[in-house]
């Protein structure tokens, strides 16, 4: 018994030092870079004895979003979503987007899976189901505490705003495919802004987004 927990965890081991290398991989070269046989190089496997540890080459792309998400809310969040103020909830969401721009392999990742994983029987379908509706519930808590603290318009309910921001920030992502040089973090400050209520703290919060359009 021993010896069988032993082998688990360091099959549970392995597959977590696959994750971390694949995320530098992907960052580096890009989703079409990114292959199998290239991340199995990184971890000194073949590409056999990779796919020992997933199902498929999709489940391990998806794997790796999975991974993305974790190491960037150790690195950006999460917040006290009942409890935080405009000012840092906007804050930690600028910084994610700034991250993102500087990884362009993972935004073209996570931009065709949610593509694919609209297929119901695609190994991303249920993590992008799962990923969009905790977000929304984080950002819905958080905001509806802003709207209730004056910081934020309450002309749109928080469920609402949360889907608004969900949606903006995955079409910016598309839309830097496109154009490496769009601005995604400024593009969003400037709608945080024109979220703020007259008057209130959240309105205080401005960058140089505020001074010229975003994306120029």
């Amino acid at each position: 018994m021993t010896g069988t927990r032993g082998s688990y965890a360091k099959g549970i081991a392995k597959r977590e030092e696959i994750l971390s290398r694949a995320l530098e991989v992907v960052a580096r070269e890009g989703y079409r870079g990114a292959s199998v046989k290239e991340i199995a190089d990184a971890v000194g496997l073949s590409q056999a004895g990779l796919l020992h540890y997933f199902d498929s080459k999709e489940e391990l792309f998806t794997e790796i979003l999975r991974k993305r998400d974790e190491v960037d809310g150790a690195a950006y969040g999460p917040w006290d979503a009942e409890g935080t103020a405009l000012p840092e909830m906007r804050e930690a969401y600028l910084a994610v987007t700034r991250h993102n721009a500087e990884v362009p392999g993972l935004v073209q990742l996570f931009s065709r899976l949610a593509v694919d994983g609209a297929d119901p029987q695609h190994p991303a379908h249920d993590y992008f189901v799962d990923r969009g509706r905790r977000l929304r519930e984080t950002f819905a808590a958080a905001l509806a505490s802003q709207q209730a603290g004056g910081e934020l318009t309450d002309a749109v309910a928080p469920e609402t705003l949360a889907r608004i921001l969900q949606a903006v920030a995955d079409g910016l992502q598309l839309q830097f495919m496109l154009e490496p040089d769009l601005d995604m973090a400024a593009t969003i400050d400037a709608l945080f802004s024109a979220l703020a209520a007259p008057g209130g703290p959240g309105e205080a919060v401005r960058s140089s987004a505020d001074a010229r359009p975003p994306g120029s």
